[in-house]
């Protein structure tokens, strides 16, 4: 569904508006950026497009220009159910969401979120059992809709809601920390907060409390699993250890392994912190119009309902 916003209303009227939209747009980008080498090394992207920085579909999905993959569209399944209940996250509406989202065929779909939404089918549970061997970054790849509608308000209110739509297929505590992390990332950005803030907030608490979190500029990671230990090194070392917007998705994505996931992750950060005119134009320009229009009308919706919440 897309929200039947006039065209009018799909502008931001303040910082934080701006913000959101481009933490929407960076995910979709650099979810379409990335799925394009999705699961290649480093050596073969370079010798099949030099420095990979276009959005020209292809990848093992076959992926028409500017598609996106479950990444985003989850983030979106997410952020209608979070829409059609008035701000709530509630377990069962999300994960009916989910099952009817995979009951459409999407594109793509990872094992452990079929699992989980496979276990929802059969026996109506929202909360996958703990794992302690299933950290994968499913459930961080979708998280911005909880980020913004949690904006503002107590940090175990988004702890809450984070490990609500979490649970319903990945059950871990390094996902969940991780996940949690980039929610505080995503909100400081969108406060308009600079990258020592950043850093020394969210990503410093995270790496106290899990070591393996660690990241290095020098000698960076490459080729990440869709382990979220990986994911997240490789987003901190890309986002850190640049200073724009495509610096930083094409650093990240160029990496290969799972590249549309790490690339998502990167581009809501970013998207946040830089804001949309920090985007390429050419990038939003192939986006898939359909995706860019949704991503428009859901940052702006989510956004507006979580200020419209404090004022209450």
């Amino acid at each position: 569904m897309l929200w039947p916003w006039k065209k009018s209303e799909l502008q931001p009227e303040n910082d934080v508006e701006r913000r959101a939209l481009g933490a929407y747009l960076g995910l979709a980008v650099g979810d379409a950026l990335g799925a394009t080498v999705e699961f290649m090394m480093p050596n073969e992207i370079q010798a099949r497009h030099g420095v990979h920085n276009t959005l020209c579909g292809g990848g093992w999905l076959r992926l028409k220009p500017g598609q996106v993959t479950d990444d985003t569209a989850m983030a979106l399944v997410l952020g209608e159910a979070i829409l059609a209940h008035n701000g709530q996250v509630i377990p069962h509406v999300v994960a009916e969401a989910f099952d009817q989202w995979m009951r459409s065929k999407p594109v793509d779909i990872g094992d452990t979120v079929r699992r989980g939404i496979v276990q929802f089918r059969l026996h109506q549970t929202t909360e996958m059992p703990l794992d302690d061997w299933g950290g994968g970054n499913g459930a961080c790849m979708r998280t911005l809709p909880i980020a913004l509608i949690t904006y503002g308000r107590e940090d175990a209110d988004m702890v809450a809601a984070s490990r609500i739509q979490a649970h319903i297929t990945h059950h871990n505590h390094h996902s969940d920390a991780g996940t949690e992390c980039i929610n505080r990332m995503v909100q400081l950005a969108l406060a308009g907060k600079d990258i020592p803030e950043i850093v020394g907030g969210p990503v410093q608490t995270l790496i106290q409390t899990y070591p393996d979190f660690r990241f290095r500029r020098k000698r960076p990671l490459s080729n990440p699993s869709g382990y979220i230990v990986d994911t997240l090194r490789t987003v901190f070392e890309g986002f850190f250890g640049t200073d724009h917007f495509e610096d930083c998705l094409v650093n990240v994505v160029n990496r290969g392994g799972d590249a549309d996931t790490t690339g998502a992750i990167a581009g809501m950060i970013a998207g946040a912190y830089y804001g949309p005119e920090g985007i390429p134009s050419r990038w939003l320009k192939r986006l898939d119009p359909t995706i860019h229009q949704a991503c428009r009308s859901q940052a702006l919706s989510l956004i507006r309902m979580a200020v419209a919440h404090l004022a209450e």
